[in-house]
């Protein structure tokens, strides 16, 4: 009799520990990413051996559940710092910039009790800003529009609680220009990775 009530017990903790997903959930996460361009570019840009540094920069997303398998995400970080230099040239100088991303996701296993899989695709909206480059004599188109991509998985802790690990890959790029006479030199693309480790909220 001790041993059925102890298993029955246990039994009852398992479906206690992790919740099935609904309709109409939220779920907030917040990740550690580490973010490393694909520094490619075309032009006087590509000659000079131009490049973007690598960064390690945090994250909060939030996501809604429409439905047990579909979810909208949208992407949110502080504008973030980067070195910029040429392996013919030395440091060109810094810039920085805002990557808000939206994605639509769909989820494979909403329900499983040990790893939630799923996929996104989305549109990234960057803002380039505080852009110091050549002494002044450079500068680079504001803004850029681009698609991202998604793949990752969750893995609940308890009924609220996930660890959480994701990757995407963004398209990214500017223009780099002379702002003395706005002739442009080439197209910097950044194209990042990114790959993050977090933990999730749901409710």
């Amino acid at each position: 009799m001790k041993s059925i009530f102890a298993r029955s017990l246990v039994a009852v903790a398992a479906c206690a520990a992790v919740a099935p997903a609904f309709a109409g959930d939220f779920m907030v996460r917040a990740r550690a990413l580490q973010l490393d361009p694909a520094n490619e570019a075309t032009g006087t840009v590509e000659a000079i051996g131009t490049t973007v540094s690598s960064k390690t920069i945090w994250e909060i997303d939030a996501s809604y559940f429409f439905t047990p398998n579909f979810a909208v995400e949208v992407i949110a970080t502080t504008p973030q710092k980067h070195s910029v230099n040429s392996t013919g040239l030395g440091p060109l100088g810094t810039l920085r910039h805002l990557p808000p991303t939206v994605t639509a996701q769909y989820h494979f296993a909403p329900d499983n009790a040990s790893v939630r899989p799923y996929v996104g695709l989305g549109l990234n909206y960057t803002h380039f800003s505080a852009v110091n480059l050549g002494g002044g004599d450079l500068t680079v188109t504001k803004h850029s529009w681009g698609l991202a991509y998604q793949i990752g998985a969750d893995f609940p802790i308890t009924k609220n609680i996930s660890l959480n690990v994701d990757f995407k890959k963004i398209d990214i790029a500017t223009d780099v220009k002379v702002v003395a006479t706005g002739a442009k030199l080439g197209k910097v693309k950044v194209d990042p990775t990114l790959f993050g480790i977090g933990i999730g909220y749901r409710f």
